[in-house]
């Protein structure tokens, strides 16, 4: 077997162990309002948006088509691939995608750790644009498209970044109220368990979603491995095999649980009720399909978060940890450049130990010990399902308001 081909193997191997991070990442953003509401028991609901999202992963594949060809320059201007790219059988490329996908696992892996619902995403995007950049300039970052429309990273990742948990807020926010003026007057215990059911709806409506979101960022990824290595052409078209091995990937990290950003999005923004879960749900739902059916690869972790922020507002004398809110804006602007800086550092450490197997064998070995520490470290301050829903308790939060 030729180097070109065992870097593209573990290109494969480290691609879908991003898509396993994404998906215990992120099952916060289908499934944490509805244990927090008790909608649905923890295990089930993890169970059920593993289902969902890969069933979800099969629906379209226009973001993967966008990670193929909106964040490195694979071809010239008149379509022709670019011979620097695919220089000794790919390899130059094929180390680009590994070392961003580093940065992405890395960020995912400390992100998790801190219980902090950041952006898989941008963490992909991010290591993909700092790798690519290092390897070969900024030009080779694929910034706005053709040149004549706003399109490439500014038009697929960076607008929809901006726009999308504003708009999912501002929608949650409002159906938030006028749900609370509908059923003002009626008692609690009447209301709740209508919502609870419309919950496993909405809920599941997300995880659909966020198949047909997240699992493609790495359909797109493993393409553009196989376009760098000579063993698929086309940059409008995924291999069934990709999108399976995918979808599977996310499928089972989702099923994990990542119980961790669960409890902060359940608990840690707003003392959810059942009718802000069904409304925070069917707001993230409908941003989210737009948004996949556009192309847009947003950041489904964006756009709950905002959802659910949103319906605290819209409640009128629910409570929002605006301290725990700052943390995770805080998260989401350090996202991508944090991302990128590591993987920009990854293809410099691989590049140093040779532009070949060995570089990408010590970068891929190198993550691996660091995600045995992260494990590890995780062991001290266990989040199961036993304690997702336990009092939110954090001495830094003491900051909360009451919304009008």
């Amino acid at each position: 077997m030729d180097t070109p081909t065992v870097i593209l193997a573990l290109v494969v191997v480290v691609a879908l162990s991003f898509d396993f991070t994404n998906g215990f990442h992120d099952t916060a953003n289908a499934m944490a309002t509805s244990i927090a509401t008790h909608a649905l028991p923890p295990k089930a609901a993890v169970a059920l948006s593993g289902v969902l999202n890969l069933v979800g992963a099969f629906l379209s594949v226009e973001v993967a088509l966008t990670v193929t060809n909106a964040v490195v320059r694979i071809q010239n201007p008149d379509g022709t691939p670019r011979p620097e790219l695919l220089e000794g059988g790919g390899s130059a490329l094929l180390l680009i995608v590994l070392a961003g996908l580093v940065g992405a696992i890395a960020w995912n892996l400390t992100t998790w750790l801190l219980g902090l619902p950041s952006s898989s995403s941008h963490a992909l995007f991010g290591g993909l644009i700092g790798s690519a950049a290092a390897g070969l300039g900024w030009g080779a970052v694929n910034w706005d498209g053709d040149g004549t429309k706003i399109d490439g990273v500014l038009g697929k990742v960076v607008v929809p970044a901006l726009a999308s948990p504003v708009v999912a807020g501002l929608v949650a926010g409002i159906g938030t109220w006028m749900v609370y003026r509908v059923v003002a007057g009626v008692a609690e215990r009447r209301t709740d368990s209508g919502f609870r059911w419309g919950q496993i709806g909405s809920a599941s409506l997300v995880s659909l979603a966020h198949g047909t979101n997240d699992a493609q960022k790495t359909m797109g990824v493993i393409t553009l491995g196989l376009i760098a290595s000579g063993h698929w052409s086309s940059t409008t078209q995924i291999p069934f095999w990709v999108k399976l091995v995918c979808a599977l990937a996310i499928a089972s990290g989702t099923y994990l649980g990542g119980w961790r950003i669960i409890r902060t999005l359940g608990k840690g923004l707003v003392e959810i009720a059942p009718p802000q879960g069904l409304v925070a749900e069917t707001a993230s739902a409908a941003t989210i399909l737009t948004s996949s059916h556009l192309g847009f690869a947003l950041s489904t972790t964006h756009v709950t978060t905002g959802s659910v922020l949103g319906t605290g507002v819209g409640k009128p004398g629910a409570v929002v940890r605006w301290r725990v809110a700052g943390r995770m804006l805080v998260a989401w602007v350090t996202t991508l450049p944090a991302a990128g800086l590591v993987g920009a550092a990854t293809w410099w450490v691989a590049h140093a130990a040779g532009d070949g197997l060995l570089g990408a064998a010590v970068i891929t070995a190198a993550l691996l010990a660091f995600a045995v520490v992260v494990w590890l470290r995780s062991k001290r301050d266990p989040v199961h399902a036993g304690n997702v829903n336990d009092e939110w308790q954090d001495a830094r939060a003491g900051h909360e308001s009451v919304a009008a």
